[in-house]
């Protein structure tokens, strides 16, 4: 039984509903306005269904009038009819109002009466009844089947004996096998003169497979007498081979005994080794920098290059290259997309954005166009790209943005510090870009305790306490009024991770820091004790932010990561409502190039923003993400 069933446009003018159950005349409100909001808002149209708590959606959106036809129902229920009776409704009612949405347009939607009620309650019957009549396909029986017709006579083999069916599968292979044989010998071969008629004699004492090897011989026999005159043509004179010479390369030394450390007199040992001066322009990388500031991804447009393309091409070549994929005013078909955006799939996929999220951008974009009347100028291959682009930027924006600085002022004015957590797998970056946001909450004036939770890998501590030593150095308690900008909170190895991360929030909030980075051990998703040790400290320590590090790198990998870490998150925690990942950092942005597909994959997977992009080696190489720049990046051919 349906819950609701109702129509609606785009523009959020609800035209007619049918409510099923009794209760408030509200309560397909709230299912509705989370599928508007999660789905169609957030460019998520590749499935048409939508899970909202104990209900199940289903719609279909008409692209042409602007119109979504919804049907809610019990998740728990199985209504094969659903499918049908929505595709029957939409039918019915946009050919029923059709004359009111092509001549009044707007006025037509706000001034219109649509009382559809009688005509949806035949197409439910009609779709109820349909889907009785289509009972299940009943099994064969065994006295049904061929293989009760079998005796056992024609079952037992003896030896030596072939099967006769198998005989006759190798002559009808055999007869298949010389037709094909047969067939690949071109037509030209009636102008080959043939050899003089056989004698009658001859016919019978010679096969057929003997005849038509003969003929076979004589026509390669012929071709290849053709071959080798064409093969005596001269040849041109090769050059001689003037010996080995060393590669130069472009951006290499010329001077070889730079490189030739065999005359070393120090041979590695470092107490005769000069020590390196310490340099904080080394450290910090860019000069020109903006203390506190995070600068956007550079976004380079890639209209200009096109129309230098287009302007390469010049003449009437170009011009008709334009016009050829023009197809006028005519709504858009699915067969119109399909080969745009089965390359569009491949592209992405080539991207490293993960083969099942390339399929449901693709399927949404179809989902969005389908329908829809281009205008005289435009392709199909542009409005497709078009739209996925939108699509994508839509994607990347998040529902909420995560303004940490304002989230610290605002823990500052509760006298409280603000905790940031860090989780992911083995060998992201956790650490590094921890101290890349050490530095940056430095920069903009706020004291950092660095808690030391990572108690499992050798060597973790060591390097937050190089980082905590830099850190320091660069913005020295001189600077600062006497006041120590950055510490670590330390208590070894082997210790209880979220016993170490509690001590060090109540040490924070004591000694007056404004914000603790908790660091922790990096884990494969499927580490079950691991995962659990992670939820536990999450769960006992309430974090103000749980930020999952994941790298650019990673394709398929991104989605699965991303989500068993939400699932283990979810699964292991105490509290009744578990408390999940709320933001990416995403790590070695500066290796990938234009593959910057992991972006899409990890937005698109859990709906939550990339918080911070790490881009180098330096701590200011530390940027905000700037949705333009990679989707830019992602479509750049």
């Amino acid at each position: 039984m349906l819950d609701f069933f109702t129509i609606f446009s785009k523009g959020g003018l609800v035209l007619w509903c049918f409510q099923g159950v009794r209760g408030p005349a509200a309560a397909c409100t709230a299912p509705v306005n989370a599928l508007i909001r999660s789905v169609l808002l957030q460019e998520r149209g590749g499935s048409n269904s939508f899970n909202h708590e104990a209900l199940t959606l289903k719609y279909k959106l008409d692209n042409q009038f602007e119109l979504v036809f919804v049907v809610g129902f019990q998740k728990i229920l199985t209504l094969t009819y659903v499918d049908k009776l929505i595709d029957d409704v939409h039918k019915e009612f946009r050919d029923k109002y059709r004359n009111e949405f092509q001549q009044k347009g707007a006025l037509g939607l706000l001034n219109g009466t649509f009382d559809f009620k009688e005509d949806f309650l035949r197409l439910l019957r009609d779709a109820e009844e349909s889907s009785k009549a289509r009972a299940p396909t009943a099994m064969k029986s065994f006295e049904q089947s061929a293989k009760s017709q079998k005796t056992v006579k024609s079952m037992i083999e003896n030896r030596g004996e072939k099967p006769k069916e198998k005989t006759k599968n190798k002559k009808s292979k055999g007869s298949k096998k010389e037709g094909n044989e047969a067939a690949t010998i071109p037509k030209a071969t009636a102008a080959v003169k043939q050899d003089p008629p056989v004698a009658a004699g001859d016919r019978e004492e010679l096969t057929k497979d003997e005849i038509l090897q003969k003929n076979r011989e004589e026509f390669f026999r012929k071709h290849m007498k053709g071959g080798e005159k064409s093969n005596k043509s001269p040849k041109p004179d090769t050059q001689k081979d003037k010996g080995k010479k060393p590669r130069v390369w472009e951006l290499g030394n010329s001077n070889a005994k730079v490189l030739d450390y065999s005359n070393s007199t120090t041979n590695g040992n470092t107490d005769t080794c000069p020590m390196e001066e310490y340099d904080p322009e080394m450290v910090l990388g860019d000069r020109n920098r903006e203390p506190g500031r995070l600068r956007d991804l550079e976004y380079e447009s890639e209209e200009e290059a096109e129309e230098e393309k287009l302007a390469k091409k010049g003449g009437l070549g170009g011009m008709f290259g334009m016009l050829k994929g023009l197809v006028g005013s005519k709504s858009l078909s699915r067969e119109d997309m399909d080969p745009v955006l089965e390359k569009m799939k491949d592209h992405l996929i080539a991207k490293n954005v993960a083969a099942e999220i390339a399929v449901q951008l693709c399927e949404s974009v179809a989902t969005k166009l389908e329908g829809k009347v281009m205008g005289t100028f435009t392709t199909v291959t542009s409005t497709v790209k078009q739209a996925l682009q939108e699509s994508l930027v839509q994607i990347l924006q998040p529902q909420r943005r995560v303004d940490v600085l304002r989230s610290v002022m605002e823990a500052q004015r509760h006298r409280r510090p603000y905790v940031i957590t860090f989780c992911g797998v083995n060998g992201v970056g956790k650490s590094t870009n921890l101290a890349k946001i050490s530095f940056w909450l430095i920069e903009n004036g706020f004291s950092v305790l660095i808690a030391a939770c990572d108690t499992f890998r050798a060597g973790a501590v060591e390097q937050l306490r190089t980082h905590t030593r830099r850190l320091n150095a660069l913005h020295p308690p001189e600077n600062h009024s006497g006041r120590t900008m950055v510490q670590l909170y330390e208590k070894g190895y082997g210790k209880d991770a979220a016993g170490i991360a509690m001590e060090a929030i109540s040490y924070a909030r004591n000694q007056g820091f404004d914000v603790v980075l908790v660091d922790t051990a990096g884990r494969m998703q499927d580490n079950a004790p691991l995962m659990t040790a992670l939820a536990k400290l999450i769960a006992v320590n309430t974090p103000d932010l749980v930020l999952f590090v994941g790298e650019a790198l990673v394709g398929n990998e991104a989605v699965d990561q991303l989500v068993k870490f939400n699932k283990a998150l979810a699964d292991h925690s105490m509290a009744q409502t578990p408390r999940l990942i709320d933001g990416i950092v995403l790590t070695k942005f500066d290796t990938i190039d234009d593959k910057v597909g992991a972006a899409i994959s990890m937005t698109y997977i859990t709906s939550k923003p990339i918080v911070f992009v790490g881009t180098g080696q330096t701590y200011c190489d530390l940027r905000s993400l700037n949705a333009k720049a990679v989707v830019a990046a992602l479509m750049k051919a």
